[in-house]
């Protein structure tokens, strides 16, 4: 008899062990194909099953302990997670205990096994709901969590990780009326204009996607196009592109757009954006540093970085990495900072951005910046946009956001951006 079901659950439980094993982050692995053999809905299951399983993970992990003498190994641990996971969510009992239990049969190293998860996945299912609800809001690993707690307090913190844990509602960003978006998608126009979705659906079945009304945008990545104010007519280079949102914001306020990536995949889906909302822009596939045309009025650089404001959405981030790569990145941005000054012409505004938590990758950066460049300016006025908090304006003078902002509201991604003006006259 075929087991309910056990598709989902087993991709669910590959891409859990790719990701808290090899290191893999989610969105690399479907684009790989992980999901490809699946039937649509066990696709959508899979892929909420791991998303779930990573958003509790600490949760889960910490309801497994006193029924554990020992970690066993990944294999079965991270059964064990999905278990917990649907066992606490509601599942029928028999049909999650049943599965998990042949997930760990499958494999030679792990089927002697079977007996402890079933006997653990039972324990579980007697608590149920109620046992999970009562455990701790799940912390960040500690490699991510130290650093966050030392640039912004515990409270702070926990805040974040609340955030973490409930996830991102949807944010769309209308192409010229959000209060019409949000009628027709049954949304919320929040206080920065971005229009907010608490229930989630299919995306392209929502009203305004064939007609181009909007596009799909954190509220927090929205601003870095808005502190530049009126665009009419401006030249202005989108530099790290990908996935686009920026660019169709800057060709719909009337910029002429230079949108430039270095990803072939990544671009061709930004073409595909601006076709589908009627924008234009100039495309270019091409590294950051080869890239060398010069004379813009204003050049955003949403730079590469740990992407650490992002978990919200990409709970698997924190578990696939363990900060390693991220002093390459933090140097790469000083070199993208003074390369993007290049182009601008005389006068012009250099918006840095990252989706970042770690002050090296926003404050730092800036007022290192400032030092190299005795000349920069940090335009401060420029931040003072509807639905800005005072208190997200930063010493340097740049704005921090982070998800423990508009805790009743939804939350929003850790952003850091500040806007810098070149000199009349050249560096020297």
């Amino acid at each position: 008899m075929k087991q309910t079901g056990l598709p989902a659950r087993r991709t669910a439980h590959h891409l859990l062990m790719e990701i808290t094993g090899a290191g893999r982050l989610m969105h690399e692995l479907i684009a790989g194909g992980a999901l490809t053999q699946l039937a649509n809905e066990d696709r959508a299951r899979a892929q909420r099953l791991a998303t779930e399983a990573l958003r509790g993970l600490d949760r889960a992990d910490r309801m497994l302990k006193p029924y554990l003498k020992k970690t066993p190994p990944d294999h079965v641990m991270n059964a064990l997670r999905l278990g917990v996971i649907e066992l606490c969510s509601g599942e029928a009992a028999h049909g999650v205990v049943n599965a998990y239990v042949e997930i760990v049969g499958r494999n030679k190293r792990t089927q002697a096994m079977k007996g402890l998860t079933n006997a653990v996945l039972r324990k579980i299912a007697d608590e149920g709901q109620a046992g999970w609800e009562k455990r701790a809001v799940p912390l960040t690993p500690g490699w991510l969590r130290q650093p966050l707690v030392a640039a912004w307090g515990r409270a702070a913190v926990a805040g974040m990780e609340a955030a973490h844990f409930a996830g991102a509602p949807l944010d769309l960003t209308a192409k010229t009326d959000p209060d019409a978006v949000a009628k027709a998608t049954g949304g919320t126009v929040l206080p920065t204009g971005s229009v907010r979705l608490m229930a989630q659906g299919q995306v392209s079945a929502l009203p305004g996607y064939e007609t181009g009304d909007w596009w799909v945008q954190d509220a927090a990545a929205a601003i870095p196009v808005k502190v530049l104010g009126d665009v009419t007519g401006l030249k202005v280079l989108d530099l790290c592109a990908a996935p686009g949102g920026k660019a169709l914001q800057l060709a719909a306020g009337g910029a002429d757009v230079t949108a430039v990536d270095m990803s072939a995949r990544r671009m061709a889906r930004v073409s595909e954006n601006l076709a589908r909302v009627g924008l234009t822009a100039q495309t270019h596939v091409s590294d950051a540093f080869a890239f060398e045309t010069t004379g813009f009025d204003a050049v955003l650089l949403d730079a590469p970085c740990s992407a650490t404001g992002t978990i919200r959405r990409h709970p698997d981030l924190p578990y696939a990495k363990d900060g390693s790569e991220f002093g390459a990145l933090i140097a790469q941005q000083e070199v993208m900072i003074d390369h993007a000054l290049g182009l601008l012409k005389p006068g012009g505004r250099l918006v840095f951005c990252t989706c970042s938590l770690l002050p090296d990758e926003g404050e730092v950066q800036v007022e290192e910046a400032l030092a190299r460049h005795p000349d920069l300016r940090v335009d401060r006025d420029a931040l003072n946009i509807p639905g800005i908090a005072p208190e997200w304006l930063t010493e340097e003078g740049g704005l921090r956001l982070r998800p423990d902002y508009w805790p009743d509201l939804g939350g929003m991604d850790g952003f850091y951006l500040a806007v810098l003006t070149k000199p009349p006259s050249a560096f020297h």
